[in-house]
């Protein structure tokens, strides 16, 4: 009997025990099946995301490539802002309106030999007159960073600038290999220094070449001489002397291009100049609204 009770004892021992492992291995198995639950969720939710980032790149992309470039808004603002030319310059060189609608009774101011000593003085005296000019420069002086600072400080006054060559030689004394020399290389010191080249050209003493007009046609410049100019003459190297010539001269008349240049005289004469011209009834023409071979 002893050993009949023991024995039955052991095995409900036996059986509770087996029957409280299965449960704690039920438990255990259901909070395992759960946290893989949990872990899984995020997992799938990390895995969307960047499908929707893509999504939102291609976008993107997409409204990038729907823009203009910067520098074509650029060049299209410049064409914008490009004025519709009003004047021509004449086979006598003179400045003629290309339409009715436009004042015929003008003068163009032009500054010579460019920026040597006092061009930068006398387009601070234009520009307090409200006056229109080109200048035009030599290269031998945009050598230095001074130089170059003078004609920056022109151009950002507002005034068209010209080509004069670089050492102020006259074309028809030297080869074709050398008159290109001398206005590419102009052409290029300027736009180096002001973002763009020379809109006109004027050759030294007036001593054109058959080659020159074709090159300076071919890059876009308008050539021109003048109607009159004195300020080299010895008898008018005073305020008072050229003031009373640039007013007065019998050249004068409707589109008269008058030459001046850098020169202490002209400088210090150029506020009656301009006062006196208008006095006479002439308006001064804006360089930007004359005829070029590219507009």
């Amino acid at each position: 009997m002893y050993t009949i009770e023991f024995i039955r004892r052991n095995t409900m021992k036996f059986c509770w025990r087996l029957l409280y492992t299965l449960l704690f291995v039920l438990v255990l198995a259901a909070c395992n099946q759960s946290n893989n639950e949990q872990i899984s969720e995020p997992q799938n939710t990390q895995s969307e995301t960047p499908s929707t980032n893509e999504e939102d790149e291609q976008e993107d992309d997409g409204e990038e490539d729907s823009e203009e470039k910067p520098e074509e808004k650029v060049n299209d603002e410049l064409e914008a802002d490009s004025p519709e030319p009003k004047y021509k310059v004449t086979e006598h060189w003179s400045i003629q309106p290309i339409s009715e609608d436009v004042n015929e009774q003008v003068v163009l101011l032009t500054i010579d030999d460019a920026p040597e000593r006092y061009a930068v003085d006398m387009a601070q005296t234009l520009k307090e007159l409200d006056a229109p000019a080109i200048f035009f420069v030599n290269g031998h002086f945009l050598e230095s960073k001074e130089d170059k600072q003078k004609l920056k400080d022109i151009y950002d006054m507002g005034f068209a600038i010209g080509n004069h060559t670089y050492s102020h030689a006259n074309l028809r004394e030297i080869s074709e290999e050398e008159q290109r020399e001398e206005i590419i290389r102009v052409n290029d010191m300027v736009e180096e220094i002001i973002g763009e080249q020379p809109l006109f050209f004027r050759s030294p003493y007036g001593a054109n070449t058959d080659y020159a007009f074709d090159l300076v046609k071919e890059l876009g410049m308008t050539i021109m001489n003048w109607t009159y100019g004195y300020d080299w003459e010895p008898e008018y190297q005073t305020k008072e002397s050229i003031t009373e010539i640039m007013i007065h001269a019998e050249e004068i008349g409707n589109g008269a291009n008058l030459l001046m240049h850098d020169r202490k005289w002209t400088a210090e004469a150029l506020k009656d100049i301009v006062i006196g011209l208008r006095e006479q009834g002439y308006d001064l023409v804006d360089p930007h609204l004359i005829e070029r071979p590219n507009n």
